[in-house]
């Protein structure tokens, strides 16, 4: 049987995916425990960046998997907004990796960017991360990195860019507030419109670390830093907006161990009881 969907570009919503694990807070009210759907809309996402970055001249044929997805070994690890067309299908992406428990930069992922790598600015560069993660700590925040940003390539000239960074802010704020960085290329304006909803410079001993060249992406890059409580104030309320509608947005994940411990123990009590049960 052949499905047609009639699909709206106007009327994107909105779904999340939790690390693997996670303990959900209890904020969250439309949890789904469903491995197809979660595996499917991670699949769609990668698929979505490998095409983005591909496209961009960011990543090589052979960066993907045989299917064109790109993968991460923090995508698992990581939180997902992911921006969905009225069929369900993943139009746009960005990802948040919680970082508060690392020790030093060296547990971060941030620390395999050229920047990190680099003979004149990288002790600099660590040193102002560092320094970030120990205000994290003292203001009892999340410290983390926000990255994989991608939209459908028909969707970047209109507002789904800036509606998916906003919803980010919105899913920290649920979170309980973070900071951290974010590491950003000059194509399509992407440093330009992070800055546009309030992330700053990466700042050491005062100075501000400037654009770098990325061998690995092929062009200039920065590294910016955001501070989830405070967006810039022209969109506070829509981060605000945006954070109740992701409170009751479907968040997929996929079933624990323990969850499916449950499913079998119940799965045998059913059979045990029911001979007993209909002699009643």
């Amino acid at each position: 049987m052949k499905i047609v969907c009639s699909c709206s570009p106007n009327q994107p919503q909105f779904a999340v995916l939790p690390p693997a694990g996670a303990k959900i807070p209890s904020i969250f009210r439309n949890v789904r425990v469903n491995n197809w759907r979660h595996d499917e809309l991670l699949a769609q996402m990668q698929r979505l960046r490998g095409k983005s970055y591909l496209e961009d001249g960011a990543i090589r044929p052979d960066d993907l998997t045989g299917d064109g997805r790109h993968t991460m070994s923090v995508d698992q690890e990581s939180w997902h907004v992911l921006s969905l067309d009225s069929c369900g299908r993943v139009v746009g992406c960005l990802r948040y990796l919680e970082e508060r428990s690392a020790r030093n930069f060296e547990d971060l992922w941030v620390r395999h960017s050229a920047l990190a790598r680099c003979p004149v600015s990288g002790r600099r560069f660590r040193r102002a991360v560092e320094t970030t993660m120990r205000a994290a700590s003292q203001m009892r925040i999340g410290f983390g990195e926000v990255g994989g940003w991608a939209v459908e390539k028909d969707r970047r000239l209109t507002l789904e860019p800036l509606r998916i960074l906003l919803a980010t802010y919105g899913l920290l704020q649920l979170l309980g507030s973070a900071t951290g960085v974010a590491t950003a290329t000059a194509r399509h304006g992407s440093s330009a419109i992070l800055r546009k909803i309030g992330l700053t410079s990466l700042q050491a001993e005062g100075e501000e670390l400037g654009p770098y060249y990325d061998p690995q992406y092929g062009c200039q890059m920065e590294v910016l830093q955001f501070d989830s409580r405070f967006p810039n104030p022209k969109y506070r309320e829509r981060v605000m907006e945006l954070s109740a509608f992701l409170s009751g947005a479907p968040l997929v994940c996929r079933a624990t161990l323990a969850q499916k411990s449950r499913g079998i123990f119940h799965s045998f009590e059913a059979s045990v009881l029911a001979p007993s049960l209909a002699s009643v």
